[in-house]
């Protein structure tokens, strides 16, 4: 087997010893794993904190609940959104998913 050293008997020497090549796979996988996975997440969070942060009356959004309206108030922590005519709700900023492009929410 060739993961498993040789034990020698009655020599005074070490047999296998650490090699910095036995790092480089690993250091490998830690730099694709930031690269392909850990990095985009954190570009895509950002852009969606910078995209709540600016939210402002007349935004069109879609929640993470899936009601689509626009927005008719704007608070520190919550929104007022207006889902149909007369009919507004609290969201928390947080479960706003995206902002829609201007026209896209038309109430009934």
């Amino acid at each position: 087997m060739f993961l498993i050293s040789d034990a020698y008997a009655g020599t005074g020497t070490v047999v296998g010893g650490f090699d910095i090549a036995q790092l480089t796979p690993l250091a490998i996988m830690v730099v694709a794993f930031w690269f392909l996975l850990i990095r985009p997440q954190q570009k895509a969070a950002k852009e969606k904190r910078a995209m709540i942060a600016a939210l402002t009356k007349n935004d069109e959004v879609l929640t993470t609940g899936g009601l689509v309206g626009r927005v008719s108030k704007v608070h520190e922590q919550f929104l007022s959104v207006e889902i149909a005519n007369g009919v507004e709700v609290q969201i928390l900023r947080s479960e706003v998913n995206s902002k829609l492009d201007k026209g896209t929410y038309k109430p009934l």
